[in-house]
């Protein structure tokens, strides 16, 4: 999440984020509305079927949303992201993201675009969203049907978005990238280029299912590219490569600096925001599913929460020593991305190594010191 404000946020509003950071005051919070999806695309982490039962009926009531809203509200929370699944599929959607601009909250949005409706555009126009950003899988109905396995909703898609484009309502395209259109990396890039202003943004790296399903999962392995692959699309865009290159002595640290402590979570997660599951489960980024890391917020308060729960996940250590000898030791963890939520979803425990990480940070280490 810390890392989407950064992207996100403009000159003018820089000092109020890093003032609130230094504070570790509450900035922001995301609420996944739903787990469910129309799309049933290859590589989600998420989604579960659009008319699941099961996933309609555990998802938070608009009363309860309203009463996180309100206590992160009055912890000073300025920000919330809505997202899914796709959250258009909520029939109280409307209701929700009105709510939460009434209580003063900048109010980000993604979605698949499909559902876009006249009177979602009229919402849009007459409040205006912080962020609206739409993941472009394919311009081709050929390309997104291999990605999304919904080639119907093609035309959807395109309907979708060009109502929001019509009616000049600010959308971010971003792309995701996987063998089923990794051919299609530069068209869909033109493409996102051609129609938002923002730089063009996209993510090569695919995390296994929150729910463990083993069928799924083994489809995202599937999906994944390699190392060096993936590499080579980050070289090709160049605003990406030199923000990389501009970073490197932050990325690669061979003179890396760890303490006795050997304390699993080194990043910002949970001090600043949080994530709420569609079903109520407080966790202190949106990959965080290991269930000693979730809290309850049916039956508990955000103020608990925040106070007690999120400093005793923090204080988490490990004794393994395949971590401590590799990962917590490694100049390159900032390359790979490692972190003990993505490795829980990879492996079941929060702290050993991870053969396709470590083939992703070689490859970009490669690419950022070939002559090393």
């Amino acid at each position: 999440m810390n890392d989407y404000i950064q992207r996100h946020t403009s000159l003018s509003e820089l000092g109020i984020w890093e003032k609130r950071k230094q504070n570790n005051a509450l900035i922001s919070f995301t609420l996944e509305l739903t787990a469910r999806c129309n799309n049933n695309c290859r590589h989600c982490y998420i989604n579960l079927p659009e008319g699941d039962k099961q996933a309609i009926a555990a998802e938070l009531p608009f009363e309860k949303i309203k009463d996180i809203a309100d206590q992160a509200v009055a912890m000073g929370a300025v920000w919330c992201l809505i997202t899914g699944g796709e959250p258009l599929l909520r029939p109280d959607f409307e209701e929700i993201y009105l709510y939460l601009k009434r209580q003063g909250l900048l109010v980000s949005v993604f979605t698949n675009a499909t559902l876009i409706r006249d009177r979602h555009v009229e919402l849009f126009r007459q409040y205006p969203p912080r962020d609206l950003e739409v993941t472009v899988y394919g311009i081709t109905k050929s390309v997104y049907g291999k990605v999304t396995r919904r080639p119907d909703l093609f035309d959807a898609f395109k309907e979708g978005l060009n109502r929001l484009l019509d009616n000049q309502i600010p959308v971010n395209l971003k792309g995701v990238f996987m063998k089923a259109n990794v051919a299609a990396f530069e068209a869909i890039g033109d493409f996102c280029r051609r129609h938002s202003a923002r730089p063009f943004r996209f993510d090569p790296l695919l995390h296994l299912r929150f729910d463990g399903d083993e069928s799924k999962n083994r489809e995202i392995r599937a999906q994944r590219l390699d190392g060096e692959t993936i590499a080579a699309l980050e070289a090709s865009d160049a605003g990406r490569l030199a923000a990389m290159q501009d970073h490197c002595d932050k990325l690669i640290l061979p003179d890396r600096v760890i303490g006795d402590e050997h304390y699993l979570f080194s990043c910002g997660a949970g001090i600043s925001d949080f994530v709420v599951s569609y079903d109520g489960w407080f966790r202190l980024c949106s990959s965080l599913w290991h269930p000693d890391c979730i809290y309850d917020l049916k039956t508990g308060n955000l103020k608990e929460a925040l106070a007690v729960f999120v400093p005793e996940i923090r204080a988490m250590t490990s004794t393994n020593p395949d971590y401590l000898n590799h990962c917590e030791t490694c100049s390159l963890v900032n390359l790979c991305l490692w972190c003990p939520a993505h490795c829980y979803l990879e492996t079941g425990c929060m702290d050993i190594s991870c053969d396709h990480f470590c083939d992703v940070a070689k490859s970009r280490a490669a690419l950022l010191n070939p002559d090393s």
